[in-house]
């Protein structure tokens, strides 16, 4: 059995990693709402207790996970630690005398509930004392009823307001105005204004880097004169080259030694993430989390696709696939500075081929649109339960990642 989910962050008032929704489907061809709610809720749980454990999809932040009436009566909820999980009551349950019951019991138990989709009503007064956090689709909600929730629960002061379906950088910064200090949506993965940036001396020797690494052939002598033209680069290769992970007969004392110690897979690795995590340090570390994830991705899918793909121009493409959100500026022209093959900008320009449709396909499944998903799986040849195990896989090495360099 496979987990079949999408994880939506929810980033808090500084653009950090505040946890994430968990949107689960019981396969990739079952798409939301063909599957019963109280069903969805039971995989969920069964999954994150017998099979893949919920802290490590999420990277042991806390899971939003939508739970029906049914499904909190049968106390579900307590099948997961506090820390592990927030109890987003969908918006499908009407408030009344049992719902009230159940989440005073689960408040005193030290779990933090939400309000999924909030539907201003009086009613909802008799639960504010429990509630931890009100959810507000951004897009069907007007700023009149938002200011009438603000005051219904100016005597609450622990109640948090979540925006949820935030989708422009203008609408968060509203958000924000209006008392918001959570968001969630694909605002952080669009860039929040066009402008010109200049790259700093070491951002300049990456990109040089990546345009040599993503040659078939390595000319070593170039790549190791741009190292030795930026210490910190340098200092940053040394160590990882240094790393217990790879087998040395030897110290490394040397750059050519250490490019020779990493190999070639490895060094188009290590530079694609260092030029990701040092491009716009500003940005949230989970945006470049994501951004290594969809490389790690299409690394690994590369050569299952019909046409097979080579894996480091794979893994580049994904990692980059996010860079005009990284930058803040247009795609197009950002990879007008950038010295990349050809191949791997009309990738990301024209959207056109096998390699741009693994980006479709993540971008699908990062989305939880599963139909979507499964018709690009048939375009490119895949094999769905491959397909989420890779993508799972994915996601476990960008935490992993992510950790180490933050």
């Amino acid at each position: 059995m496979y987990f079949y989910a999408a994880r939506q962050p929810i980033l808090d008032i500084d653009k950090n990693l505040y946890a994430y929704e968990l949107l689960f489907r019981d396969s990739i061809i079952n798409v939301f709402p063909d599957i019963d709610g109280d069903e969805a809720t039971t995989k969920m749980i069964e999954a994150s207790n017998f099979n893949l454990g919920i802290s490590e999809f999420t990277g042991n932040k806390p899971a939003f996970i939508n739970f029906t009436l049914e499904t909190l009566i049968k106390g579900y909820p307590e099948t997961l630690t506090t820390d592990e999980v927030v109890v987003e009551i969908l918006e499908t349950v009407k408030p009344g005398k049992k719902l009230l019951s159940i989440c005073k019991d689960l408040h005193d138990k030290g779990y933090t509930i939400a309000l999924d989709d909030y539907i201003h009503q009086a009613v909802w007064h008799h639960f504010y004392p429990f509630i931890n956090i009100i959810k507000i689709d951004w897009q069907d909600t007007t700023v009149d009823t938002i200011k009438e929730v603000k005051t219904a629960i100016e005597g609450y002061p622990h109640i948090k307001l979540l925006a949820e379906k935030v989708e422009t950088y203008e609408e968060y910064n509203q958000a924000l105005e209006l008392g918001f200090v959570l968001f969630q949506g694909f605002f952080f993965a669009k860039p929040e204004m066009v402008k010109t940036k200049s790259l700093s001396p070491s951002q300049i020797a990456m990109a040089e880097l990546l345009y040599e690494t993503s040659q078939t052939e390595l000319n070593l002598t170039s790549i190791t004169a741009v190292f030795e033209r930026d210490v910190t680069l340098s200092y940053k290769l040394l160590r990882y080259a240094n790393s217990a992970i790879f087998k040395r007969r030897s110290e490394i004392s040397t750059i050519k030694q250490a490019l020779v110690t990493l190999g070639s897979a490895e060094l188009k690795r290590f530079l694609g993430l260092m030029f990701a995590a040092n491009i716009n340090p500003e940005k949230p570390s989970e945006l470049i989390n994501s951004a290594m994830a969809r490389a790690k991705f299409c690394d690994l899918m590369a050569s299952q696709v019909k046409s097979p793909i080579d894996q480091a121009i794979a893994f580049l493409t994904g990692l980059l696939s996010l860079i005009d959100a990284i930058v803040d500026e247009d795609l197009e022209s950002i990879l007008t500075k950038l010295p990349l093959a050809q191949e791997i900008k009309d990738t990301l320009l024209t959207r056109k081929g096998d390699m741009a449709a693994l980006i479709m396909l993540l971008e699908f499944i990062e989305r939880a649109e599963w139909s979507k998903a499964t018709e690009v799986m048939k375009t490119l040849g895949l094999e769905k339960a491959e397909v989420l195990k890779c993508y799972n896989e994915a996601i476990a090495w960008a935490d992993e990642q992510t950790i180490a360099n933050y």
